[in-house]
């Protein structure tokens, strides 16, 4: 297994290989790393007759796949086929996601090579690692773990895409934007398209950048309301005080968790009315990998469940202001409530 930076220095020298496995939490860096590998394999004017498709989630079998690798590109040496949000890469399988694995690892030593076959495998949460079946690619398929960037990298990443936009940003202000941030390439060029717009015809200043910048918490909410979905006791407390630990307080904790169960509740609602994924992240106006990580987390939870959440968010909202038993205690009673309701 390589990491992105193994990957570009292969890629750099000319090592193009016959099949990626890329996994990880980052789809937007993952997604960058393909684009880079479509400008060295095919040629700009065919690339719509050389680049095919395929969603995971909605694969049979791998009929359509392996058909599209066996057919000769268009006037082209090579051509890309490219399976996106490959679930069945995951640990947990039913009889399909087993059937389309045990097709795919079989096929692999078959690749012809004038074809490259790209899968990739998003991560449900940081918590997540590359499953055994992944694992198990490895010596038939280049796999590559999308690990976040951090340090001299991520400013260097994140000031190119300030200057791909016009902009400038100075180094104080490019410290102090990354050290708000997680080194997820998707949230970044969201906060940085909305930096530049604020601040569009004028310097960017730190007053900009606290403004406007979601919290890092957003992602610490994503694991304290998986952990409820979970019934993790133990863990879900051991979250929350990480939370109040940090300087957090506890009626700002509790505005995240109840609007995390307002969205959950919406999305929930939608796909039971058989809404598309597209038409969700449409109608809760949230970037498309935040409503995938909603759309994952809401099967953790009945619509019942999440109506209860709500009604015991409001219930522990009243009495922060009114009990006299101290905040750490009340929020860890709501996790509880919550979780045993």
């Amino acid at each position: 297994m390589i990491n992105l930076s193994q990957f570009e220095d292969k890629i750099k020298k000319g090592t193009i290989d016959n099949c990626y496995v890329f996994c990880g939490l980052d789809e937007e860096a993952i997604k960058d790393k393909i684009r880079v590998l479509e400008r060295k394999i095919l040629a700009e004017n065919f690339v719509d007759l050389n680049f095919v498709k395929f969603d995971g989630d909605n694969l049979v079998n791998l009929d359509s796949v392996i058909n599209a690798c066996e057919t000769l590109p268009f006037m082209s040496e090579k051509k890309i086929v490219l399976i996106y949000r490959a679930n069945f890469l995951g640990e947990k399988e039913d009889g399909n996601k087993k059937s389309l694995y045990n097709e795919l690892n079989s096929y692999l030593k078959n690749i012809p090579p004038t074809c490259t076959l790209i899968i990739y495998y998003i991560f449900k949460d940081k918590r997540e690692k590359p499953s055994r079946k992944i694992l198990s690619l490895e010596g038939k398929a280049t796999v590559v773990k999308s690990d976040k960037i951090y340090g001299r990298e991520l400013e260097s990443k994140v000031k190119n895409i300030f200057q791909s936009k016009g902009k400038d940003i100075g180094n104080v202000e490019l410290k102090l934007f990354c050290s708000l941030l997680s080194g997820d390439m998707g949230i970044i060029e969201n906060e940085v398209e909305k930096l530049c717009c604020y601040a569009i015809d004028r310097d960017i200043t730190k007053e900009d950048i606290y403004l406007l910048l979601n919290k890092k918490e957003d992602d610490d909410i994503f694991d304290l309301v998986d952990l409820i979905g979970d019934k993790k006791v133990k863990e879900a407390i051991n979250s929350l005080n990480e939370l109040m630990h940090k300087g957090d307080k506890a009626n700002e904790i509790l505005f995240m968790i109840e609007r995390q169960f307002k969205l959950l509740y919406r999305i929930k609602y939608s796909l039971e009315r058989m809404m598309s994924r597209d038409q969700i992240c449409s109608e809760i106006k949230l970037p498309p990998f935040i409503c995938e990580k909603l759309i994952n987390q809401s099967k953790k939870f009945t619509i019942s469940k999440l109506v209860g959440a709500l009604d015991i968010c409001l219930k522990w909202e009243k009495n922060l202001k009114s009990s006299s038993l101290d905040r750490k205690t009340q929020m860890e009673l709501l996790l509880i409530e919550t979780m045993t309701a």
